[in-house]
């Protein structure tokens, strides 16, 4: 049997295929100090004595630095910037740290992330700057739990991230070393993007329910006997997620496709200030919507649970 005939083609027009054509998998890690320290047993046990417990059956930790400190936070904010892009123009995929964005957004997305590791390596040098008096508060607040040695001499390079493109795909090498193995990862490999189809769909579904629900919730309710006020948001969350959908849909799933386009249709043109000042339309738009969340939270229900694909032993 040559290595020809050993091919898997992919076929683009189901939705695994289209995603396995379209797609590639990118991986995010995170390099993060860890702020929090487990007591010994010997404070543990002294810890007990003021309840008149045993040690062994206690748990405690104490806190090495002051995480609401504002360089702190901004460190803490940059990486909660990058994780929210990146799961803004990927899809899940069934790998931890694992998502799947289009090819046509690799170049887009690795300036992204390079200029944005320079902004966190930025925020991170800044609070080493504050990392002394960190210490010294920390050693005020921990009295005799305080340990020197459970602090870095430097946090510079202690808070990173880092990305890669893994390869997803059956090993090439193995159509020759062995046929069998190669023809079993290629079918591993396709229930994976069949799974990160259901998880795609399940991610969008539960996404537009939460953002639907919140903004009929805010057009239907009362407060003190007058409307509940809303943000502008509760429109551009809707419309933000309306381009997600359009830039990632695999178009799986023809029920959702047609939920998303309803929605759409009803929001659209429709400004903030409108729905605030005319009663009616905040009535209209409200039926429609909850038209739109019965059929989604049928969705909820009626979703596959998530299959665990297990690596061959």
């Amino acid at each position: 049997m040559t290595a020809t005939t050993l091919e898997q083609p992919t076929d683009r027009s189901s939705p695994s295929g289209r995603l396995r054509s379209t797609m590639c998998a990118t991986r995010v890690n995170f390099t993060w100090l860890g702020t929090q320290k487990t007591l010994t047993r010997d404070q543990r046990a002294q810890a007990a004595l003021s309840f008149d417990a045993q040690g062994e059956f206690l748990s405690a930790g104490k806190k090495l630095l002051d995480t609401k400190n504002p360089r702190f936070k901004a460190v803490t904010s940059e990486r909660n910037r990058i994780r929210s892009f990146w799961t803004s123009i990927s899809l899940p995929y069934p790998e931890p740290a694992v998502r799947l964005i289009r090819q046509d957004r690799v170049d887009t997305f690795q300036d992204w992330m390079s200029d944005h590791r320079q902004e966190l390596t930025k925020a991170v040098e800044e609070l080493d700057e504050d990392y002394f008096s960190l210490k010294e508060a920390a050693r005020q607040r921990l009295g005799r739990l305080y340990n020197e040695a459970d602090y870095p001499m430097s946090l510079i390079g202690l808070f990173d991230v880092t990305w890669d493109f893994p390869n997803v795909e059956a090993p090439s090498y193995l159509r020759q070393l062995d046929p069998q193995l190669y023809q079993e990862e290629c079918r591993r490999v396709q229930a994976r993007f069949d799974e990160a189809v259901q998880l795609a769909e399940s991610a969008f579904v539960e996404e537009l329910s939460g953002l639907v629900t919140h903004l009929t919730e805010r057009l239907s309710g009362q407060q003190d006997g007058r409307a509940k006020v809303f943000r502008d948001s509760a429109i551009g969350n809707l419309n933000h997620f309306f381009e997600r959908f359009r830039s990632l849909n695999v178009r799986s799933n023809d029920q959702l496709d047609l939920l998303v386009s309803q929605c759409q249709d009803i929001v659209h043109g429709v400004q903030p200030q409108t729905l605030r000042n005319d009663a009616q339309v905040r009535q209209t738009v409200s039926r429609e919507l909850s038209s739109v969340q019965a059929t989604l939270d049928k969705l909820l229900v009626d979703r596959p649970r998530r299959r665990i694909i297990r690596s061959p032993k």
